[in-house]
């Protein structure tokens, strides 16, 4: 995608924080750069703690970058100040992980999603028949405006919780683990939603998640991070089925297969992955610490991302060794998204 179709444009974003007066700085996200263009989905996937939500909240002005550039059809959104940001929320929408604490219990759906249209001043007419017509279009009844959140499954918030993203038209949403709360079944009726409203409207997804195999189903691109770094990024597919760096091959080598077998030698894998555990410098491989491929270099020098025949990129100093290595993938665990 070139600049002049992308919607979000990050270059070398930084977000740190400290712990505690005195502590050492945490880098939750660094010198990551990106770009989600329209119709677009850029699955962002990681463990726990590998900066993928905090790259959320720093496009969405709820945490602040130490450096780097975020850019919003265009226009640097980097420091945009409150009022900016209220303006931006019609284009910049969110879907937490959560539907069951997403949602006021308190309030009826109608009047959570009618917030989303205070801003553009309609008439009370006009607000309700735009909510009842999203509501439909997510699959919930007309009736769903005057309940509340408690009278629905975790499935039919979520798709209230989407309804409420995209009642306000948006060009871009935030994905912030929005499967990871429900069933299998709902899982896959959920994606399957959002891959028809993105065709619909036009919309750039952000997709975050944990789950490499929910991340390949919705996703164009995958970009994998580990402790805030990018270790690969490049077209799904690719990522998925040829990865390049040890760490993408380890999320993988952890989803669950029905074979008990194989899954017996997948969690001995995942094992030996744990043994390399001396120390590394700053300036080093994040990974290098539990990477069964680590080399003393792995240990001193940080990895540039280099360009791959296969279209992708990846920060490894032996990826071209690894590459001929063979690769399991998983059978998805994910119900089919068609």
């Amino acid at each position: 995608m070139n600049d002049e179709t992308n919607l979000l444009e990050v270059r070398d974003l930084s977000v740190h924080f400290r712990r505690g007066h005195g502590s050492p700085v945490l880098r939750a996200v660094d010198q990551v750069s990106f770009s989600v263009a329209e119709r677009e989905t850029l699955g962002v996937v990681g463990e726990s703690g590998s900066g993928k939500t905090t790259i959320g909240r720093a496009v969405l002005g709820l945490v602040s970058s130490a450096d780097g550039q975020i850019e919003f059809a265009g226009e640097d959104i980097t420091r945009a100040d409150h009022k900016r940001r209220r303006a931006l929320s019609r284009d910049l929408q969110v879907i937490f992980q959560d539907p069951y604490s997403s949602l006021n219990p308190t309030r009826t759906v109608a009047q959570t999603l009618g917030e989303s249209l205070r801003a553009e001043k309609l008439a009370t007419d006009e607000v309700r028949n735009r909510v009842i017509t999203m509501l439909e279009r997510v699959g919930l009844p007309a009736t769903a405006a005057d309940r509340y959140p408690s009278s629905f499954s975790g499935g039919q918030r979520q798709r209230i919780a989407i309804a409420r993203a995209l009642v306000a038209q948006p060009r871009l949403v935030i994905c912030d683990e929005p499967v990871s709360a429900l069933d299998l079944s709902v899982q896959a009726q959920v994606l399957n939603l959002l891959r028809e409203l993105q065709d619909e409207f036009a919309l750039g997804y952000l997709f975050v998640a944990h789950d490499l195999d929910v991340v390949r189903h919705l996703s164009h691109r995958i970009m994998v991070l580990y402790r805030g770094q990018i270790m690969e990024q490049g077209p799904a597919d690719t990522v998925y089925t040829a990865p390049m760096h040890p760490y993408t091959r380890t999320l993988l080598e952890a989803a669950p297969v029905p074979d008990p077998v194989r899954q017996a030698e997948r969690r001995l894998r995942r094992v030996r992955t744990g043994d390399n555990t001396g120390p590394v410098s700053a300036a080093g491989c994040p990974f290098a610490t539990r990477c069964p491929h680590a080399a003393p270099l792995c240990r001193t020098e940080r990895p540039a991302l280099e360009q791959t025949p296969a279209g992708t990129t990846v920060a490894c100093h032996r990826w071209r060794e690894l590459s001929t290595a063979p690769t399991e993938v998983a059978a998805a665990s994910t119900p089919s998204v068609r």
